[in-house]
């Protein structure tokens, strides 16, 4: 009878130690989380604090870790993050795009701007040809969306993205707004009921709650500072 295997992480990979103890918010964005740890200074009980914490207050948990799974992509449907600034929107989305990329996908990750910025100034040909390359990979994340007031010209690029995609490749998309004041950030666009639409149709919708984790360090670091004689 052959013993059973074990899943063995290398001792010099701390990433890959850390997913194996279901720390799996924090292998991606580990250098960024001990760069502030050094510079705030963490104790050890400090640092198992943070390492321990969920950020948000209110969260879904069972819809972050089915999308971990990554059945999503299988189905070719959406997944949409909301909440405020600082909760970890981003961090999640990473986290399942490295997960995808491990998985055999092939993942493009870009920011909203960035997507219009690469597409604003295309002519017809160069743009259809970016087109096809955002519609072509396994799980494209637009994140930061409506983060940034845009113009219609900006609302009419994401929705070509987002309508090459759909009901034939999935999208992850953060954002810090509710749907019903997309209105506000793409003003005199007439493509927004029809760019939700297909974003939506096929999607799970996850909201997060809490205070920013950025405001806190920030609050926490100047409590320390006033503390110092």
């Amino acid at each position: 009878m052959s013993s059973p295997t074990s899943t063995v992480s290398p001792r010099n990979d701390l990433p890959a130690q850390l997913r194996l103890i279901g720390l799996r918010t924090i292998p991606a964005n580990l250098d960024d989380f001990l760069a502030r740890a050094t510079k705030a200074r963490w104790s050890p009980h400090m640092l198992l604090e943070q390492l321990a914490m969920e950020w948000p207050t209110k969260i879904e948990r069972e819809v972050i870790e089915r999308a971990l799974t990554l059945d999503f992509i299988r189905e070719a449907r959406n997944f949409v993050l909301v909440g405020q600034n600082g909760l970890g929107k981003t961090m999640i989305a990473q986290n399942i795009c490295h997960l995808a990329v491990l998985a055999g996908c092939s993942v493009l990750f870009r920011t909203a701007a960035a997507i219009v910025e690469d597409l604003r100034h295309e002519m017809f040909e160069g743009r259809r040809r970016k087109l096809r390359s955002y519609g072509r990979v396994d799980l494209l994340c637009i994140d930061e969306l409506a983060y940034l007031s845009f113009d219609d010209k900006a609302a009419d690029i994401l929705y070509e993205v987002i309508n090459r995609r759909y009901e034939r490749k999935s999208v992850i998309v953060t954002t810090n707004r509710a749907f019903k004041e997309w209105n506000q950030v793409f003003p005199n666009a007439t493509c927004i009921a029809t760019l939700l639409d297909r974003l939506l149709h096929h999607a799970e919708v996850t909201r997060l709650e809490g205070d920013s984790y950025r405001i806190r360090e920030s609050q926490r670091e100047a409590t320390a500072r006033r503390k110092k004689p």
